[in-house]
């Protein structure tokens, strides 16, 4: 391991000056940026968001694929004083509309195949579509130098979804997504002769990161939209890659491909979240990559990444999530408040640096999710009280016990059970539906839905699926549903999500 990490903030997008000049930045499918062309488009971008939305502090949305505009826009926005809210290109317009109007965004970049599925109440902000913003950018031909503003800015508002309600805003400064980039950068040892792959959606923390970490190395980023798990390797080969971060359900198909051995034998390192490894895709990981190193991961949106283990723990503990990351302090907090002991369970808490501001606009599950640190706490200042069970073993290693909330994690995305409740209630054909998820080996885990149906059973059951296809994205997309003709209550009234988690979990539920 190098020296510990310089914690020393400069402006985000400063991140475009960090490797030679005419070393590779980004590859592109059309051509290859090197660093000084990276400094000078995100110039050129920035200028242009400059002049289009003068008002500080506004936000931008993309909702794009991985193309240039996407990669540049978390450097470029906050060149131009501006916050990025980056769209998963996978969600449909409900979902779209529910961040626009949250962010309050005044401006929205997207494709024409996306603008066209939207309806004109979705959007009260501009739209423009991708091609015409860099047409305006050039004929405007106006640039932006590196930018001198505050590490505490406002740079990104990242939407995940938590265990009920719609999707929410978390808050991330330069001075969070900077110190992240340098984490990462040096606990993976990237460095500029590096090439990684990134295929995972840069809306997330995890996925942003591949671009930012990888900057902050000097080394370069080859963006991937997949199809199959056959485009990934493909692509290694292409590229000569030597790294991939991906998400279990990605690794269990890419341990499944045939590998050419020189292909295979390029990877250096695989990074793995959003979800934990099991024991058994660990050792088909190492069988088909021996040469490279395994770094599991624990992350929080709200604090962006906790935990790794060390790649030479992993064969002996599997199933770990190791210790704190650089720049975090990681603290297991038991039921009564206390520091836990070796191997009591307790509350993962987060505390540092890397802590997001909050949730934007939205001060009572801010306060909620973000409390002071316990007295105990190294580092003290605000926490994520992260609602996940863990514990450490004697050894200091960190493993994780399960989720407090209801909260659905599948395919390595986090779904909000109310979100796919609501989509089935709003189709019209079922008057009441509570979604859960059932442990799965290729997902982590199955959404299952629960219905009533409010007409004609045999026409909603027939009709069901493809209208929540038509709703919601495919991760979102129930894997079964099953219908009933009563619901079970509570005791208080509510719709018994325990007892029909139980029922399912033990097979006795009716398809």
């Amino acid at each position: 391991m190098p020296a510990d990490p310089d914690p020393t903030v400069y402006p985000l997008d400063h991140l475009a000056l960090r490797g030679g000049h005419t070393a590779p930045a980004l590859v592109l499918k059309d051509r290859t940026l090197s660093y000084e062309a990276l400094n000078a488009r995100v110039g050129l971008l920035a200028g242009w968001l400059k002049s289009c939305v003068p008002e500080t502090g506004a936000r931008i949305a993309t909702w794009l694929p991985k193309t240039e505009l996407t990669c540049l826009m978390p450097l470029a926005a906050v060149r131009a004083g501006l916050v990025h809210v980056p769209i998963n290109p996978l969600l449909k317009r409900a979902q779209v509309a529910h961040i626009l109007a949250d962010s309050g965004a005044s401006l929205l970049i997207a494709n024409k195949g996306r603008l066209d599925t939207l309806e004109p109440a979705d959007a009260a902000c501009a739209i423009l579509e991708e091609t015409a913003v860099w047409q305006m950018a050039e004929a405007q031909n106006s640039t932006l130098p590196p930018s001198a503003s505050s590490p505490d800015s406002l740079a990104a508002i990242l939407y995940t979804s938590g265990s009920t309600g719609r999707p929410k805003g978390v808050m991330l400064s330069q001075a969070n997504l900077w110190l992240g980039a340098v984490s990462v950068a040096h606990y993976l040892q990237i460095m500029p002769k590096d090439r990684v792959l990134a295929v995972l959606p840069l809306a997330f923390d995890y996925g942003q990161n591949q671009l930012l970490s990888t900057w902050y190395a000097g080394g370069c980023v080859v963006p991937l939209d997949y199809l199959t798990p056959r485009d990934v390797v493909k692509a290694v080969a292409r590229h000569a890659i030597t790294t991939i971060a991906a998400v279990p359900p990605l690794w269990l198909q890419l341990t499944e491909m045939d590998w050419p051995e020189e292909t295979a034998a390029q990877l250096k390192r695989l990074t793995n979240s959003g979800g934990a490894l099991t024991a058994s895709l660990v050792r088909a990981l190492r069988g088909k990559f021996p040469q490279a190193d395994l770094y599991p991961m624990y992350g929080l949106t709200e604090a962006f990444r906790s935990t790794y283990l060390d790649p030479a723990l992993v064969d002996e503990h599997p199933t770990s999530i190791g210790k704190a990351i650089p720049f975090a302090e990681i603290l297991v907090v038991n039921d009564g408040g206390h520091a836990a002991a070796p191997d009591e369970e307790g509350e993962l808490i987060h505390t540092g640096p890397l802590v997001a501001q909050g949730y934007w606009q939205d001060a009572e599950r801010t306060a909620e999710r973000f409390k002071p640190a316990p007295s105990f706490a190294l580092l003290g200042g605000m926490a994520v009280w992260s609602g996940d069970r863990v514990r450490r073993d004697q050894q200091g290693l960190l493993h994780f016990v399960g989720r407090r909330d209801a909260m659905i994690k599948t395919s390595g995305n986090r779904v909000s059970p109310q979100e796919v409740e609501e989509a089935a209630i709003a189709t019209g054909l079922v008057a009441e539906a509570v979604a859960l998820g059932l442990p799965d080996a290729q997902l982590g885990a199955a959404i299952h839905l629960v219905v009533r149906a409010s007409g004609d059973a045999a026409e909603a059951q027939e009709a069901l699926i493809p209208a929540l296809t038509r709703a919601l994205p495919n991760f979102m997309v129930p894997r079964q549903v099953h219908w009933r003709e009563v619901m079970p209550t509570s005791p208080n009234g509510k719709l018994d999500r325990v007892a029909l988690a139980a029922e399912l979990s033990a097979g006795k539920a009716t398809s």
